[in-house]
């Protein structure tokens, strides 16, 4: 039994949102004159000319087009989510498929070819993912506070996911660790979204400084955020020598008198000195003395430690060479402007020649010369930076906010749940694609490959983000006929 899911056929008013409609248009004809540009050949003028990239994109847009008339006014959405368990399985499978039988491209096998025709499943399952957990969240009675819905929700996203790192597809992955946005949306608490913050934050200080400085620093914030919980002084006093001491662990093993601490990591020195303290913590919590968010917090230090003990591991046999490469040359760790960074190096350089209103169409300097790799499709922004400057990229970057913005806001009305957190998927996506693409051209983040929404070259990308936008778009036009039926 779905909440809210009664829908009947479309009778008076099924109008299309204006604003979804004009910033998809816009996205997308902005992204087929900057695919032109970037890889542009005076042989080859005609922007349909269907032997180059362009006029391969031209064909994909217009089959999307096809495609959104298809959803907008002749398949039903009343089928989606009594359907969505089955497309969700039949993806799966496909995930699964290309592991073995896909083909190697760029280090990641999770494309399949026919012929000259390339199929990703990634970038599918993005849709199948968002309409089964859309089903799950909506059904009568789902709470995210109880246990059992909120582990079959996260299933949901955590299945594909290991899939698609199985396909050494890294970059695909993250994405879907932007759909917590969406449990949060549902009332998800949001020490969790912190917990997950403070992951990312060991992470990179494990990589970019040491071991040892993230455990001072998760000690550090535990520490101060205990005090505020507890109002207990004794706890910040106590526990100030205790981290002092820790900081200056690296300098007494290096006294010929204390060469025994070399015979332990810092860090595990760290942890060593520090378990006193914690033995007094979870004493008080189990002792019900003070309560009060301390659980979470146990939980929280204890989750933010693991996570510095495990990047070792998940830096040298999780992550690929590449990968590893492209985020130690983020961090300065390693330079090789030559090698790993050009990509990112070379983009900043055409992104920043763009100045305030740019070099102009076709005027590219770095684009007409191939400096930027993948200039069409991951890299397509430092196109738009270029040529259309500063101006041009804020235009854009409105277009994107506008867009993602206007889904939350439609989907905030909505009084079907299905529809409200398919809404919430899909701009959680968009979100998670804009600013991954964005940021790693313009080196704040990894080069993860992963194409920026209705831009980027390619058919498996033009037809699934077209596909997610306007299954919401229709789900929308429904809410506006059951509005038009109160009135």
């Amino acid at each position: 039994m779905m909440e809210g899911m009664s829908y009947g056929r479309a009778p008076r008013a099924r109008k299309v949102d204006f604003g979804l409609l004009l910033s998809y248009l816009f996205l997308v004809l902005y992204g087929w004159l900057n695919i032109y540009s970037a890889v542009y050949s005076e042989e080859h003028a005609s922007i349909l000319d269907f032997s180059q990239r362009y006029g391969l994109q031209f064909i994909w847009i217009m089959i999307s087009f096809g495609v959104a008339i298809i959803l907008l006014y002749i398949i039903s959405p009343k089928n989606l989510a009594p359907l969505s368990p089955l497309f969700y399985l039949a993806m799966l499978v496909l995930l699964a498929a290309v592991i073995f039988l896909g083909k190697e491209v760029n280090g990641s096998r999770s494309w399949f070819f026919i012929g000259s025709f390339g199929f990703q499943p990634a970038e599918f399952s993005k849709i199948t993912t968002a309409l089964l957990l859309s089903f799950i969240m909506s059904r009568y009675g789902f709470s995210l506070s109880n246990r059992k819905d909120a582990v079959k929700a996260a299933l949901v996203v955590l299945v594909p996911i290991l899939l698609i790192v199985m396909e050494k597809e890294t970059g695909s992955a993250l994405v879907y660790l932007g759909l917590i946005l969406v449990f949060y949306m549902e009332g998800l608490a949001g020490w969790v979204i912190v917990l997950g913050l403070s992951l990312i934050a060991m992470f990179v200080l494990t990589i970019a400084l040491s071991p040892l400085t993230a455990i001072v620093c998760a000690l550090s914030a535990a520490c101060i955020i205990r005090f505020f919980l507890s109002r207990r002084l004794v706890w910040l006093l106590t526990a100030i020598p205790v981290i002092v001491l820790i900081c200056y662990i690296p300098k007494l093993s290096a006294l010929e008198s204390l060469g025994f601490l070399k015979a332990l990591k810092p860090q595990v020195w760290a942890l060593i000195l520090f378990v006193p303290h914690f033995i007094l913590w979870v004493r008080d919590f189990l002792a019900k003395r003070d309560e009060r968010g301390s659980g979470r917090l146990i939980l929280s230090l204890m989750c933010a430690v693991a996570m510095v003990f495990s990047v070792n591991f998940i830096f040298t046999k999780v992550l690929q060479p590449h990968q590893r490469a492209r985020i130690e040359n983020l961090f300065g760790i390693t330079e090789d402007l030559q090698g790993i960074g050009y990509n990112v190096h070379q983009s900043k350089i055409a992104i920043g020649s763009g100045g305030l209103v740019g070099k102009g169409f076709l005027n590219g300097t770095q684009t007409k010369y191939n400096f930027v790799p993948e200039q069409s499709t991951d890299f397509i922004f430092c196109t738009v930076g270029e040529e259309w400057g500063f101006v041009g990229s804020i235009v854009l970057l409105a277009v994107y906010i506008f867009l993602i913005l206007r889904i939350i806001h439609l989907a905030s009305r909505n009084q079907d749940s299905f529809s409200r957190i398919y809404g919430y998927c899909v701009a959680s996506i968009f979100l998670m694609h804009v600013v991954i693409n964005i940021g790693m051209t313009m080196g704040l983040l990894p080069v993860i490959g992963i194409p920026l929404p209705f831009l980027s070259y390619g058919g498996s990308g033009m037809m699934s983000f077209t596909i997610l936008l306007f299954i919401f778009i229709r789900l929308d036009m429904e809410r506006q006929n059951r509005d038009a039926d109160l009135v």
